[in-house]
Order: C-alpha cells, then sequence, then structure tokens
C-alpha cells in the first residue's frame, strides 16, 4: 500500500513538473560579446523579466560577436528569438546592401521591433585641465580613441569631419586604458561610446575631473547620427547638458514569435524597467519616445501593449 502512495505521489508530481515546463515560455536572447555593457544588460533583462511575470517568461542569454551577426542568425532561428541591433542594420540586411550586399534573404522581412533599450553614446571626455572646452580647442592635443570599436571609428570619423585630421595626436592604445592614461596626464582626452551614464567616464570625472564635449547642430548634422542631450549632473563636474550623437540600439524578434509572447515580454519589460533603472542608470535613459527610431514594423504582440499604455507609436512601425 505504502508502495502504491509513493508511486502516485511521484507520478503527480512528474505531471505537475510537466505542466510547469510546458506553462513557461522560453525565449532565446542573443546580446553581445560577455564583456560588454549590453551583455550585461541582457542578464539584467532576462532577471527582471523572471521576477516580473514570476517565472512565466524564461529568457536564456547567448553571447554573440555583434550586431551584424545577430541579424544573420535571424533569418536561420525559429521562435521566440530575441536579438539586439541597430535598426540600421535591418535596414540594410532588408535592402541588402553593404555587409548584406550578395547576402539577402526573405526571412530578413520578417524581422519585427519589440522595445528600445540604451543607446550607444558617443563621448568626447577631455582632462578638465587640458583646457579643452569645444571640439576647436582640440588642435595640438592627444587624444585616445581605442582601437577596432564603433567608438573608435566615429571618433576618427569625427575628427575628420570637423576638420581636425592632422591635428590631434591619436594614442594608440587600448581603450581600457583610458582613465589610468588621462590620471597619469598621459592623454588629453579619450573617446567612447556605450550606454550613459557610461562606467569609464564616471570613473574620469570622479578621480580626474572631466569636460565633456558638445556637438553643435552643424556638427551633429555633419555626423549624420542621432542627436541625443546627456542631462547635466550625469557626471561629477559636468553641471550643463551635453549635446552630442548616438546610434539606437531595439530588442527585434520576428514573425515567429506568437502575439501573446510579444505581448507579455513587452509589458514585463516596460513594467520592470524603472527597477532595472534605480540598480543600472543607464536605463533611465530609455524611454517610448525612441520608438521613433524603429526601422520597419513593431511586432503586433508589442503593438497591442504600447496602444494600451498609451506609448505613441510612429505610423511608420505600424
Amino acid at each position: 500500500m505504502k508502495l502504491l502512495k509513493s508511486f502516485v505521489f511521484l507520478a503527480a508530481a512528474a505531471v505537475a513538473a510537466t505542466a510547469q515546463a510546458n506553462a513557461e515560455t522560453r525565449v532565446t536572447y542573443k546580446s553581445a560579446k560577455t564583456t560588454s555593457s549590453y551583455y550585461q544588460m541582457a542578464v539584467q533583462i532576462a532577471e527582471a523579466v523572471k521576477k516580473g511575470s514570476n517565472g512565466d517568461i524564461i529568457v536564456t542569454v547567448e553571447e554573440s560577436q555583434g550586431s551584424v551577426q545577430n541579424v544573420k542568425e535571424a533569418a536561420l532561428r525559429t521562435g521566440n528569438y530575441v536579438f539586439t541591433t541597430p535598426p540600421v542594420l535591418v535596414k540594410l540586411a532588408q535592402k541588402e546592401k553593404a555587409m548584406f550586399k550578395g547576402k539577402g534573404n526573405p526571412k530578413f522581412g520578417e524581422i519585427r521591433a519589440l522595445f528600445p533599450i540604451p543607446s550607444l553614446t558617443m563621448h568626447f571626455v577631455m582632462r578638465a585641465d587640458s583646457g579643452v572646452k569645444s571640439f576647436g580647442d582640440l588642435d595640438g592635443k592627444k587624444l585616445l580613441i581605442g582601437k577596432g570599436s564603433f567608438g573608435a571609428r566615429e571618433g576618427a570619423k569625427y575628427i575628420k569631419l570637423f576638420g581636425l585630421e592632422g591635428k590631434v595626436t591619436l594614442a594608440d592604445v587600448e581603450l581600457n586604458a583610458a582613465v589610468s592614461a588621462l590620471k597619469n596626464k598621459q592623454i588629453d582626452g579619450f573617446v567612447t561610446a556605450g550606454s550613459w551614464p557610461a562606467p569609464n567616464v564616471i570613473e574620469a570625472a570622479a578621480s580626474t575631473g572631466v569636460n565633456v564635449l558638445s556637438l553643435n547642430d552643424e556638427q551633429v548634422a555633419k555626423t549624420k547620427r542621432t542627436k541625443l542631450v546627456i542631462p547635466g549632473g550625469t557626471y561629477a563636474g559636468v553641471a550643463s547638458d551635453t549635446v552630442t550623437t548616438s546610434l539606437p540600439v531595439v530588442a527585434h524578434t520576428t514573425t515567429a514569435m506568437d502575439d501573446d509572447t510579444a505581448y507579455n515580454l513587452t509589458k514585463t519589460y516596460w513594467a520592470q524597467k524603472k527597477e532595472m533603472g534605480s540598480s543600472n542608470a543607464w536605463w533611465n535613459g530609455v524611454s517610448g519616445d525612441l520608438l521613433v527610431n524603429v526601422y520597419g514594423k513593431i511586432h503586433p504582440g508589442a503593438l497591442k501593449y504600447y496602444d494600451e499604455a498609451g506609448i505613441k507609436v510612429p505610423d511608420s512601425a505600424r
């Protein structure tokens, strides 16, 4: 009799466990390299979604080599595949241009946006005692822009666009050495791109004292990037707003994700964003206003949430 009861108990437990597993919605979130702040963000989203959905949505974070890989995999993945990329790469993939030339796929047309995450934001960070308060003051100065990153490419581009090529000495040093090099006066400043507030800029402002350069409207227009304003007080000693540029980043999925999953994932993300921001300030720069940067269409499930929440969505994204 005891054996029979034990068997019944175990069978019931197995059925319950199976039912629970079936009730869970599994999502794969393709992010960035593990050393990137965007991988940290992905982990934060996974934890927040699990908490906010009471475990009904489980997000598994995957490392990637970058946004181009993420977009390419959208043509191959099935089910609940979520990936992060600047919207411009979705445009290039769908139009088969640049790095997607000759590599088009009809599946790229099935990519849909879910929600914005922190933008890649340009920072030109100068030691306060360098006397550099504008780009015109960079003549004769030594600047570290890093190697191979988006920030390094943008930094080099801006130096050329603003007529500073040959006038600024570029330090051949990795970006992770920027703060110590600034503190030791080996450089006058450094260029970095990432979510704001940027940890290395926070460290530099606290340990050395910095000016963060603002772009004027003409300079912003020349870069062909999205204008972004970092509020004064974000960094110690930088009281005024900083006008700079950014590359918007959005979490996307495909039409393979069902409407209910897209709705619940998007709703939970926004419900948890404030709490995420209390621990990691880069979430505080994200708002529904960033939906204007979406290229293509928003997933119908996510769109249902935005309409319910009264968040404005551009007509082009509907």
